[in-house]
């Protein structure tokens, strides 16, 4: 199947690129076996980001390829050594260019004007490595935090043209000439109907005005419910600062006449919606041929009663197509002075939230499940291995941090409880509360002591330790101090001290 040269709509796929995971390394020199952490952090991943193009027109590039995907960040390695940054990919997109999400239909930008730009699919972020995360607590961490994966989205791009002036009527009514007469474009022409299957558009100058002129293909009665090829190209028109109708005077079908083609048109410009506020023009056309002059003094006068300016032009000989075109200007020139001026661009600064900790998280019970939702503990749990249990540690001194433990024993969570942190590829674990998650970690590399139970030498040490101290306790109250002068010669042997001796 041919791929058509003009295409104004289409689906996207698009995937930001992951995050390098950061790296656990110990220094290692000769002559010092103690060297600290030196494991460096992640490469952040590349996003994928739609730009205006001023030269393109079409979307047919992302119809040939509809998937895109930016590239990973790299993984952080030893000796402080950083991984690079994934690559941004940059999607050039013609002006006037609609972007909405597939899922939801939510309109997400609409990019008018040279520059303007939106990120469709972030890049993950790279994880920290265990260099990053020593603390005065914490000097020698034996793991490092995983990287992000990138945003993957699905959109629509919907191209609508920006012009100022939008030319409508019947097929071979004569659009693409007055396009053709007016300005420089030479869109294709030919004497069958539906020679044009693409807007075209056209600069035109008048006076001091400088405009846009967009063609749209012929419509024909039903072509908002589909029929013909212009219920494809309404959208195009929607942008426009006023309408022209151009009305064929010369045409050879049975049924039709200037008004009729009028009225169907203006039925399928109100089914379409949205194009009541535009100003109108009529230009009756091909009046370089005699009958089509008689029509067009039969029904000037009832388009002149329906409030309508009504110029007779003729694209073949130029007949009245300056006073059009200054026209045209007129409606464009009123149209960009109502417009309010554009807001100066600021710089606004955003603070984080102030709400306390509660702010960053929710959590409802759903059944016998608590489920945690929050883009802070989420973030956490995918920056975790699992298969290190100190990670697992940091995790859960973060998420104590934030209060979650003390919010779920709050909402009535008791131990051995099903905790969700996320939604559906959350991660679930067994509430185990009050668990002493204190600032040092005395274990072994790679372990964790909150997760093991005492040991009983531990245990025995410290009963041991308390019978000591009681049994000192009690000697000490047997003793009674006295002063060296007041012994006698004939004392017994007493236990001396610097200035006086306990006697037994």
């Amino acid at each position: 199947m041919a791929i058509p040269s003009f295409v104004d709509q289409v689906t996207l796929h698009v995937y930001g690129g992951n995050g390098g995971h950061g790296v656990a390394s110990v220094h290692r020199e000769k002559f010092k076996p103690l060297g600290g952490p030196d494991g460096g952090n992640g490469g952040d991943g590349g996003s994928v980001i739609l730009r205006v193009e001023p030269g393109l027109t079409t979307l047919v590039d992302y119809h040939r390829q509809s998937h895109r995907r930016a590239t990973n960040g790299q993984p952080g390695r030893g000796d402080h050594n950083n991984g690079a940054n994934g690559e941004d990919i940059l999607l050039g997109v013609p002006d006037g260019t609609v972007i909405s999400d597939a899922d939801t239909g939510e309109q997400l930008a609409d990019l008018t004007g040279e520059g303007a730009e939106l990120t469709v699919a972030r890049g993950g972020r790279g994880g920290l490595g265990n260099a990053a995360l020593a603390s005065a607590s914490r000097k020698a961490p034996g793991f490092a935090l995983l990287g992000e994966e990138g945003e993957t989205r699905t959109v629509v791009l919907e191209l609508k043209v920006v012009a100022d002036v939008g030319l409508v009527g019947f097929p071979s009514a004569g659009k693409s000439s007055l396009v053709a007469a007016i300005s420089r474009a030479r869109p294709k022409i030919a004497d069958y109907p539906f020679t044009t299957l693409v807007p075209n558009l056209g600069v035109v100058v008048a006076g001091e005005t400088t405009y846009t002129v967009a063609d749209v293909p012929g419509l024909i009665e039903g072509a908002s419910e589909g029929r013909g090829l212009g219920h494809d190209f309404l959208r195009h028109i929607e942008r426009c600062a006023a309408l022209v109708h151009v009305l064929d005077c010369a045409t050879f079908e049975p049924g039709r006449d200037p008004l009729s083609d009028l009225d169907v048109i203006e039925a399928e410009l109100t089914a379409h919606g949205g194009l009541e506020d535009r100003p109108r023009l009529v230009a009756l056309n091909k009046l370089d041929i005699p009958d089509a002059a008689e029509l067009a003094q039969l029904v000037i006068a009832d388009l002149q009663a329906r409030g309508l300016q009504v110029f007779e032009i003729s694209t073949k000989s130029g007949q009245g197509l300056q006073a059009l075109t200054f026209a045209m200007a007129q409606l464009v020139a009123a149209r960009r002075a109502a417009m309010p001026a554009p807001a100066p661009k600021r710089i606004v600064l955003r603070p984080p939230s102030v709400g306390g900790k509660g702010a960053e998280f929710t959590i409802k019970a759903e059944g016998e499940l608590w489920r945690v939702r929050g883009e802070k503990p989420e973030r956490w749990v995918r920056q975790t291995d699992f298969n290190n249990t100190e990670a697992v540690g940091y995790l859960a001194d973060r998420l104590n941090r934030i209060g979650i433990e003390t919010r779920l024993l709050e909402l009535g969570a008791r131990a051995g409880d099903t905790v969700a942190i996320g939604g559906d590829d959350a991660v679930v674990f067994d509430f185990a509360p009050q668990v002493d998650v204190g600032a040092e970690i005395l274990s072994r590399r790679g372990e964790d002591q909150r997760f093991t139970e005492e040991r009983p030498a531990i245990r025995r040490r410290r009963d041991k330790d308390a019978a000591y101290h009681a049994a000192d306790d009690e000697v000490e109250g047997e003793y009674t101090f006295t002063s060296l002068g007041d012994l006698a010669d004939d004392a017994p042997a007493l236990d001396h001290g610097d200035d006086g001796v306990r006697e037994r």
